[in-house]
């Protein structure tokens, strides 16, 4: 008999546990992810227009929004070896600043579902190299083409106008003098 109060005890915190991390589990939104505008053009079930419109969109936020790093060295700690460029940035003392390669973008469908729009640059650590993550370090998925992805990390990224502290990108790292866009 106590064995079995034990088993439904078990089975009790089991199921209350399945439901909590359910109820808590952030909403999903529609997305559509590529490493390349050709790999966006390939997809039949894209528009040509809006491939290159959010991919040039993407782009353009990338200098902005990257996370940027004091040293091409700790760029590559977090990101990989040739996965970091120099910034168009200089640091306050007129010195260089690295980010890492837009290794993707991402864009969220419109509401209604008639076409994508907010596109952002995406990233991929050398720790996770696998996950495509927005600046804002949010994780955006592994696959490609149209997929679902947190709500949240379809927010819009903020700028990066100065360097983080060695420690990097979500882990131990701070960003300075960020702005919002």
């Amino acid at each position: 008999m106590k064995r079995l109060k034990n088993s439904a005890s078990v089975i009790a915190l089991v199921a209350a546990s399945a439901m909590f991390t359910t109820a808590c589990e952030e909403p999903k939104v529609d997305a559509a992810i590529y490493e390349t505008l050709q790999q966006c053009l390939k997809d039949i079930n894209m528009v040509r227009s809006e491939c290159e419109k959010n991919y040039n969109s993407a782009r353009q936020q990338h200098a902005a929004v990257a996370p940027k790093f004091a040293s091409k060295q700790e760029c590559e700690t977090e990101f990989g070896a040739a996965r970091c460029e120099q910034a168009p940035q200089r640091t306050s003392s007129g010195g260089s600043m690295f980010m890492p390669l837009m290794m993707g973008y991402m864009m969220g469908s419109m509401i209604g579902g008639r076409g994508f729009g907010n596109s952002q640059p995406l990233y991929r650590t050398r720790s996770n190299p696998g996950t495509f993550r927005t600046s804002d370090n949010k994780a955006a998925g592994r696959s490609t083409g149209r997929t679902q992805v947190a709500k949240s990390s379809m927010a819009r990224p903020t700028s990066k106008a100065s360097t983080r502290s060695r420690g990097g990108f979500g882990s131990s790292g701070r960003r300075f003098g960020s702005a919002a866009t």
